[in-house]
């Protein structure tokens, strides 16, 4: 049985929450346990992947006028919208995967998602199982990659990682619903919403809390592992505020994906 750090972090800004994904990955060291992170938006956001032209799939004026917030990632995949869900990352050694390539490390990573929607009563696999056809976006939802989750034909919530030499940062989504009033508006194209599953659609008494219970049931579950839950270190939080003064809550990382550090 293994031993994993949790970080049960509270609800955040965009540009926070993603100072601390990518401050928690780059003060992790070989030795450290691995970490198990929940969190939640403040606010109904937009991230964009580190790739992401968002002023070509979005309706900026829109985004300005109503105050969407938003923020770039540094892992790959497109558009994602964030509202009311739960979004989880992990951080593990590159060693924790071995020799696995980027699809099987999603599979062995993402298992613990598969085990939670089983749990809640949901059918659920990933595309590559189902022989899906793959189809590329600049919109997560609205896209299929083979490591995507499906339920009954649908996408339910995103997935992502960055590599780095010692390192792997996955995080993602995990969706109760979605405001589509709020974001189908802001796309130029095709959002993705109107086919993506929420957990409310199956069990609609279920709550963020209760979620949240049922994330750490599965993830335990699935790792076979004892979690200690411990905030965040004194380095992790000075690194996290110096990326976000510098770099998250910049329009020149946010919208064109350049920065200082």
């Amino acid at each position: 049985m293994r031993s994993w750090r949790f970080i049960d972090s509270p609800a955040a800004s965009a540009q926070w929450n993603m100072a601390v994904d990518e401050a928690l990955l780059y003060t992790f060291k070989e030795e450290d346990l691995p970490i198990l992170r929940l969190y939640k938006w403040k606010k109904p956001s937009l991230s964009f992947g580190r790739f992401s032209k968002p002023k070509e799939t979005l309706d900026w004026e829109k985004i300005r006028t109503e105050d969407i917030p938003y923020v770039r990632r540094i892992t790959g995949g497109g558009i994602l919208v964030h509202s009311n869900d739960i979004s989880y990352s992990l951080i593990v050694p590159r060693s924790f995967i071995k020799n696995k390539g980027v699809k099987e490390g999603y599979r062995e990573l993402c298992a613990f998602l598969i085990r939670l929607y089983e749990n809640l009563g949901i059918n659920a696999d990933f595309a590559y199982d189902l022989q899906l056809p793959q189809s590329q976006s600049p919109v997560c939802l609205a896209g299929t990659e083979a490591y995507d989750i499906m339920t009954d034909g649908r996408k339910i919530g995103g997935n992502a990682q960055r590599h780095t030499h010692h390192a792997l940062l996955q995080h993602g989504t995990i969706p109760l619903t979605i405001d589509h009033e709020r974001f189908e508006k802001l796309f130029l194209g095709d959002s993705g919403l109107s086919e993506a599953a929420t957990l409310k659609e199956t069990n609609s008494r279920l709550t963020a809390a209760a979620l949240k219970k049922e994330i750490i049931k599965a993830f335990s579950d699935i790792f076979d592992t004892i979690i200690t839950e411990e905030p965040l270190r004194d380095e992790e939080q000075i690194l996290a505020q110096k990326l976000f003064d510098k770099k998250y809550s910049q329009e020149r990382w946010n919208v064109h994906a350049e920065h200082n550090l």
